[in-house]
């Protein structure tokens, strides 16, 4: 019986001609060569606003690379509005027409009306969105006592009960747009059309004292005069 013995040499040569051709691969002297599935033992750390690209391992390091070093996050163009592919909501992919003037914030507050009716489901939804972006200036029910007046010692907001419980609806919602004074900075860029109607109707609610509609004063009718007495 023969037997077959393997050349040490051969072995030893193959084994070499492999270690020198994973050792060859990448001219890059930092880069540790070909890696089985290195995300299993080395996560890639990401980075906020940043397009990470193509695969370098099936494009090349180049292209990959300069889509690493590109933000992915970009402004909209000047004039860009956001849009509802909902029928029912087309009415808040207009534009808002309304100058960020003086003349521009009066005539928002006699023109402008709220297309979103007052309803408890309204209020509500309203409601959680104050709650997120209005409350810590302007307190839980519009007194002007958020956590940032009283523990930032920031200048406190008219109160919704008080000087601003006549402030018109346009005016409130042209506020949102544009910001007011230097206090209050623009929420546009922070909530949509259809958000910023919401916010209206839930600080008209709280105009109103928490009710959905604003009580109006009695009016007492007037004493008749007494008839002229006749002889």
């Amino acid at each position: 019986m023969s037997t077959s013995k393997r050349n040490p040499a051969i072995t030893i040569s193959a084994l070499a001609l492999v270690v020198l051709s994973m050792a060859s691969c990448g001219g890059d002297p930092n880069s540790p060569g070909v890696e089985y599935m290195p995300d299993m033992y080395r996560s890639p750390a990401v980075e906020a606003y940043v397009d990470y690209g193509q695969d370098p391992y099936h494009f090349s390091e180049e292209l990959a690379q300069g889509q690493r070093n590109t933000q992915s996050a970009k402004l909209p163009p000047v004039g860009t509005i956001a849009f509802a592919a909902d029928a029912s909501k087309a009415q808040f992919n207009m534009p808002y027409t309304y100058p960020n003037t003086v003349e521009g914030y009066e005539a928002a507050g006699l023109e402008l009306k709220n297309p979103i009716a007052m309803t408890e489901a309204t209020v509500e939804q309203g409601k959680v969105i104050y709650a997120k972006f209005c409350q810590h200036c302007h307190g839980e029910k519009g007194e002007g006592d958020g956590a940032v007046v009283t523990n930032g010692n920031y200048p406190q907001p008219p109160s919704y009960t008080a000087a601003l419980k006549d402030l018109p609806e346009g005016k409130i919602f042209h506020s949102l747009v544009y910001g007011k004074n230097l206090a209050m900075g623009s929420h546009a860029s922070q909530l949509n059309k259809e958000e910023r109607w919401l916010v209206t109707r839930y600080v008209q609610y709280l105009q109103n004292g928490g009710k959905m509609q604003r009580e109006m004063a009695a009016v007492v009718p007037a004493t008749p005069a007494a008839a002229p007495a006749t002889n």
